[in-house]
């Protein structure tokens, strides 16, 4: 088995090979530009191990790890527009460097593009490729119009946020782990299997994002820290503060989440302190355990070796215990 490191070689590798130089410019620079940006490129790595676990060659799987990072990263693109960010790991987004139609362009096309990459594969394969990357596309729009929605209601509840990070979030996690699976022809089993284990494991990801964003290192994590809470987002942090304090501390939180006096420093800093005084920020660590525990004990029903089940877990408990 490869190493991580050696899989993102590989994949930047022919990521370079599918640079577009074509014309218009304006639609294809863009495209280039946010592909290059950077990123942990995890989903496109999780395909190549996946693959590589089922006893497929890195090489056939390169060009379903091409397509769901082309994906994300058009996800990225409308995101960062209807989100108005100005920028995007540490530059400036693409709406921004060109304009907002050139934005909305572009992504369509590398939604097409992400397409056009599973013609590259036999008929079975490219049928099989292209049901699940529909479903998980439609699930994703999903779970962005969740979390647009949550902006303005104040109901919101733990089920319903873990199923919008779910949808936004983890199926394509899971989607990335089931496109190496049937690209490596193994059983419908195991790739129902590998989907479930790597949902869960998205899921965990995406909670341990909610309380970094809180509590990381911001040399190490890669975003402002307090984004969440300067931003008033309602996520796992935030719901178990309301779920777990008293009516009192609920009042209180509620004051300082809509509070538009306060410096964002001090905000952040007494949001956090209420984050620990009523067991939320445990309570999400515990989440993370929870659900990458699961993801564990799907790991077990694999018609796979042990030494490859053991390179999965490690996978996971590294996603567990990051930092960045």
């Amino acid at each position: 088995m490869q190493q991580i490191e050696n899989y993102q070689k590989s994949f930047l590798k022919h990521l370079e090979g599918f640079t577009v130089h074509k014309e218009p410019n304006n639609l294809y620079q863009p495209i280039n530009y946010i592909l290059q940006l950077g990123g942990k490129r995890l989903r496109p790595v999780l395909t190549l191990m996946t693959a590589e676990v089922f006893g497929e060659t890195l090489d056939n799987a390169l060009d379903a790890a091409l397509s769901i990072e082309v994906f994300h990263n058009f996800s990225l693109v409308h995101d960062d527009i209807m989100d108005d960010a100005p920028l995007r790991r540490g530059k400036e987004t693409v709406h921004e460097k060109w304009n907002l139609n050139t934005g909305i362009l572009s992504g369509d096309a590398m939604l097409i593009l992400a397409y056009q990459l599973f013609e590259n594969y036999e008929p079975e394969t490219f049928q099989a490729l292209a049901q699940l990357f529909s479903k998980t596309a439609l699930e994703v729009c999903e779970g962005q119009q969740y979390d647009i929605d949550f902006e303005t209601r104040d109901d919101v509840t733990i089920t319903q946020y873990l199923k919008m990070i779910e949808y936004k979030t983890a199926v394509l996690v899971g989607a990335a782990m089931k496109m190496g699976a049937i690209v490596a022809k193994a059983s419908l089993e195991d790739q129902n299997s590998i989907y479930q284990f790597g949902r869960l494991l998205g899921i965990a990801f995406q909670l341990q994002d909610d309380y970094l964003d809180a509590f990381g290192n911001p040399e190490t994590f890669g975003k402002q820290v307090g984004g969440d809470i300067i931003e008033n987002k309602k996520t796992y942090l935030y719901l178990k503060t309301m779920e777990l304090g008293t009516n009192e501390d609920e009042k209180e939180f509620l004051f300082l989440m809509q509070n538009n006096v306060l410096s964002n420093e001090d905000k952040v800093k007494s949001a956090k302190q209420f984050f620990e005084d009523t067991g939320a920020a445990k309570a999400t660590q515990d989440a993370v355990k929870d659900y990458t525990n699961k993801a564990f004990k799907v790991l077990e029903t694999l018609n796979i070796s042990e030494d490859k089940k053991q390179v999965l877990r490690l996978f996971g408990e590294q996603l567990m215990t990051r930092r960045v």
